[in-house]
């Protein structure tokens, strides 16, 4: 897709009130697909970056905010409010992270942001929820990992703790508020109603925990660390190669009866110790050991081949430069180059979603700090005389 015009959410205008990750990754999902997305930003010098401290013309800004507009508010002051109101009666979504109390502060919840314009839909996402005991604590991804098991399942067993290598608590939290407001559009359609969609970083991992969180809650199984190894489908995990490693991943006595075909070791099939799940599970440690012996001897790049050939699933274990080698990852465009108005011509991350017929483009990059600000506020009915003063008087920049 070239153009806004031909995006499904073109016509839907979006507040984005967000900071950090997980409400970024939610608004990016609606600016991708042709929202109006504009990101309001405080009025101070802190701003000229993210909020990492790092550059706002580095790789994880751009990433985060490509597609947004930009309007620098002062939301503690009196017109400053004014604006955002204004704002809030012509958008149809409002995602905002903010702890509950902060935002009851600024008088920007939901019981009052709902009366100024009752079709809003309103979008919370933070880091334990909204209410509970741990409401108003400081959300961070690797303490949701913590908390919500993922920790305790990573790494090799009776080793520390291990956080994935990346944010997955954020990017799975703004993932589902995503969806969120694509379920209250389409209500509101119904009941011409906006509401309040909430998510947060814990409930987005507890609930990313699928299988294993279903492990204990169904069979009181209690998942341990299982390093590479798959914790219930065996033969399954990283082995060596002649020149590095690979994943094999086999699941079922067809693919097991195939995997031994490619290794040369038929005799496996039927032997006792691996010829069922239960069996292979408990004799894991020797049947990897096997495994490895024979894939030692190839290079990767001969047993992905021989492997593939056969229907056994498996691949390479690649770093980022070769992901973005890889000809499956060229050929569906998941590194996408775009124009910025002052770096140039750039790259970066594509979408995972393929839409129609249509191929997915980055219209714009990441906005300059309050690039959009006149061009809003116009929107908005404000002439230049008044803007001149809301400068002046630095409500806005």
């Amino acid at each position: 897709m070239t153009k806004n015009d031909s995006l499904p959410l073109k016509g839907i205008c979006v507040l984005d009130l967000t900071r950090f990750r997980a409400g970024p990754t939610c608004v990016r999902q609606l600016s991708d697909w042709g929202a109006n997305v504009m990101k309001i930003e405080k009025p101070d010098k802190n701003t000229s970056s993210n909020e990492y401290l790092a550059s706002r013309n580095g790789p994880d800004f751009q990433n985060l905010h490509r597609n947004k507009k930009s309007i620098v508010i002062d939301l503690k002051s009196r017109d400053g409010y004014k604006i955002l109101i204004d704002l809030v009666n012509k958008a149809d979504v409002l995602v905002e992270n903010f702890r509950p109390k902060i935002k009851h502060k600024l008088k920007i919840d939901y019981s009052i942001l709902n009366n100024v314009n009752p079709r809003l839909i309103y979008t919370s996402i933070s880091g334990f929820g909204q209410s509970g005991p741990y409401s108003d604590r400081p959300g961070f991804d690797q303490v949701a990992q913590g908390m919500g098991g993922l920790m305790s399942v990573t790494g090799f067993k009776g080793q520390t703790p291990t956080r994935a290598g990346i944010p997955v608590a954020d990017l799975s939290a703004g993932l589902y508020g995503a969806i969120g407001v694509l379920l209250a559009l389409y209500d509101r359609e119904k009941t011409g109603k906006g509401t309040w969609v909430r998510t947060s970083l814990l409930q987005a991992m507890v609930s990313m925990m699928d299988f294993q969180g279903a492990r204990w809650l169904y069979s009181d199984e209690l998942p341990e660390q299982a390093g590479n190894d798959h914790p219930t489908t065996v033969p399954t995990g990283v082995f060596p190669t002649l020149d590095g490693f690979i994943n094999i991943a086999t699941a079922g006595e067809t693919i097991y009866a195939r995997l031994c075909e490619a290794l040369n070791t038929d005799e496996l099939i039927n032997n006792k110790e691996f010829s069922n799940a239960e069996a292979r599970s408990l004799n894991r440690i020797t049947l990897n050991k096997i495994i490895s012996n024979q894939t030692s001897k190839k290079s990767t790049e001969f047993w992905i081949s021989k492997l593939n050939k056969l229907g056994v699933p498996c691949g390479p274990i690649n770093n980022m430069k070769e992901v973005f080698s890889d000809p499956q990852v060229k050929y569906l465009e998941l590194a996408k180059h775009y124009q910025h108005k002052t770096l140039g011509t750039k790259k970066i991350l594509g979408q995972a979603l393929e839409y129609g017929e249509n191929k997915f483009e980055i219209n714009n990059g990441a906005p300059t700090l309050g690039e959009h600000t006149d061009e809003i506020l116009k929107w908005l009915g404000y002439n230049r005389t008044k803007i001149g003063k809301l400068r002046k008087n630095k409500i806005v920049s």
